[in-house]
């Protein structure tokens, strides 16, 4: 039985990282939910896929949701994708998979490109336990975000973007410490991909130096968990 919504992952940065079932879905499909139809138009251009395309992003999920499954209902088929990765992970997606699962609809999520898998392994730290945060607060609740994962014991996995990159740093150096071990991917899969592994302090010095570009995720190392006990042994 066809689904009625693939959620489909598209490249991340080089174009050959998307599957052949990916690009046989999008093929199939009745319509494309694009988060920016501009971006994906490319994309979908250059896989001379010719199927069209409907705006779905986080400024109009709220609204859209309803009339999508409506549609999804009358037996149409459809694909979701970003701009880039899988959607529902930091970008739109949640909202509509849940609303077709409610409504008794077929979702089925194809595997494929996302940042923070390569990111976490090129980073050497443990993988076999991991939180992925995603991004953080910009303002209201960031300082309680740190101080809670300041404790956490597995790997831990930030987006953050150029921009912000110096600030989360020290700030990460300020309530996990500046000794504590972490890793920097900028722009991967593309040309200037770089990964720069380190403690906080010295990844902070290297980026502090030159001008951030691209896309950046941020891998840091959970704490001892014999820290966390002394710690919570001593506010006790």
């Amino acid at each position: 039985m066809p689904s009625n919504l693939y959620v489909v992952p598209t490249p991340i940065g080089n174009l050959e990282d998307i599957t052949l079932r990916a690009i046989r879905i999008l093929k199939e499909v009745d319509l494309i939910l694009a988060e920016d139809t501009r971006t994906s138009g490319n994309l979908l251009k250059h896989l001379a896929i010719q199927k069209p395309l409907q705006s779905y992003h986080a400024h109009n999920e709220h609204h859209k949701t309803l009339q999508i499954i409506e549609q999804l209902k009358e037996g149409k088929t459809m694909a979701l994708i970003s701009d880039a990765g899988t959607p529902a992970i930091s970008d739109p997606g949640f909202l509509l998979v849940r609303a077709c699962l409610e409504a008794d609809l077929k979702v089925e999520c194809l595997p494929g490109a996302t940042a923070f898998v390569p990111a976490l392994v090129n980073s050497g730290l443990p993988c076999n336990k991991f939180v992925f945060e995603g991004f953080l607060p910009h303002k209201k609740g960031r300082k309680t975000r740190f101080e809670l994962l300041a404790k956490e014991s597995r790997t831990i996995i930030f987006y953050e973007s150029p921009h912000r990159l110096i600030k989360t740093l020290e700030q990460l150096g300020e309530f996990f410490g500046k000794d504590r071990q972490a890793s920097v991917s900028r722009e991967l899969t593309k040309m200037h991909e770089e990964t720069i592994n380190g403690t906080i302090e010295e990844i902070l010095t290297y980026f502090s130096a030159k001008t951030i570009k691209g896309e950046i995720v941020i891998v840091v190392a959970g704490t001892e968990k014999k820290q966390v006990f002394e710690e919570e042994q001593e506010d006790f």
